[in-house]
């Protein structure tokens, strides 16, 4: 790590390969040597396209994205996927169904609320959001127009493993802002997923929707033009100017991921980093995790110092930041502790992490 830089455990916007900030800084005012950034390129100019281009083909190799899936790079984060999603592929008298595990799935329902009739099939609700609920293949509707999760919950630090759910015949929607290109996945399990970048791929001002090209031919003619996934697929991304330059970022995440190995690199990565830090948790007699073993994110680690001690909690994030340990405070809906392991999150940030929580541990 730089010396001018801290230990970023953001939940985000999260932590970004440093090699990769560096090149976009030697790349800022001129870039490839053209003469001018990326952030004043025309996006229909042949350098932009090759962006572009470059970006989604790194995408479908690291992920193993098959051609009957388009790649869109849209606006509007997540937020605006919770409506455009129900809004491109609810069918009539055909109600979605929806796995409810935090405060993203509950904005998801929200959203739902005004676009179309839902069932929420399962719920953790009432344990605090601690687990990934059971989803009982009878409370499935055979006949939905589709089923949706969200397969991180960066709030609570729960997430599903990488079996997720069978919902058969229906299609498997997923937002996966939080975990994506963090482990390996059968893209082949889900009808659409969306994701926004600011997490795992890039900066904020992009999100990733790769959906089955079948389910195109759902998208009503009667939404807003923007709104329509047919017609952004239509236009390669292109309908409008894109968020150009967190794309160019998107793609630089994408080329440091593949010359890291690719996604079994970075999930062995994720798995050591977050078995250093839950290891700790659990060893100590002062931390705990509270959810439940085997449904703790590997991405967003939410602890707590016994008896909620709130005002040692906040004395914890003071000394930590002071020292270079920087947000790890909890959501404010929950509070305690939190820890983001995103894919560009260093083993050597865990180990400072938990070489200051063991000495924390010892003052108190």
């Amino acid at each position: 790590m730089s010396p001018k830089r801290i230990y970023n455990f953001s939940a985000g916007p999260g932590v970004l390969p440093e090699s990769v900030l560096v090149q976009a800084q030697e790349d800022m005012v001129n870039y490839k040597g053209i003469g001018l950034s990326v952030m004043e390129m025309s996006h229909r100019s042949k350098p932009f396209e090759a962006i572009l281009s470059q970006a989604e083909s790194a995408l479908r190799r690291l992920m193993g994205i098959p051609d009957n899936y388009t790649v869109l790079f849209l606006q509007g984060g997540a937020s605006l996927q919770f409506s455009m999603v129900p809004m491109n592929l609810y069918l009539e008298n055909k109600p979605i169904d929806i796995v409810h595990t935090g405060v993203w799935s509950a904005k998801a329902i929200d959203e739902l609320k005004k676009v179309a009739p839902y069932t929420v099939v399962a719920s953790s609700e009432k344990e605090k959001f601690t687990h990934i609920p059971t989803v009982e293949a009878s409370a499935l509707n055979p006949d939905a127009s589709y089923v949706h999760i969200t397969s991180n919950n960066t709030i609570y630090g729960t997430q599903w493993s990488s079996q997720f759910l069978n919902t058969g015949e229906v299609p498997l929607v997923a937002d996966m802002s939080s975990d994506i290109l963090s482990r390996k996945i059968d893209i082949s399990q889900f009808g659409l997923i969306y994701a926004g970048a600011q997490k795992n791929m890039g900066p904020a001002g992009v999100t990733v929707v790769i959906i089955r090209k079948d389910l195109l031919e759902r998208t009503p003619s009667h939404l807003p033009t923007m709104l329509q996934y047919k017609v952004q697929a239509k236009n390669v991304s292109l309908y409008n100017t894109p968020p150009t330059y967190s794309i160019y970022i998107l793609g630089l995440v994408l080329q440091w991921l593949e010359a890291l190995g690719g996604i079994d690199a970075i999930e062995a990565h994720n798995e050591l980093k977050a078995a250093l830090l839950y290891e700790a948790i659990e060893s100590s007699a002062f931390y705990y995790c509270p959810n439940v073993k085997a449904c703790r994110s590997k991405m967003n680690v939410v602890f707590r110092i016994h008896g909620n001690q709130e005002d040692l909690e906040t004395q914890f994030v003071s000394e930590a930041s002071q020292q270079g340990l920087c947000e790890l405070k909890g959501h404010r809906s929950v509070g305690g502790l939190r820890a983001s392991l995103y894919n560009a999150q260093s083993i050597e940030s865990v180990k400072a992490l938990v070489a200051f929580m063991k000495e924390f541990e010892r003052k108190h």
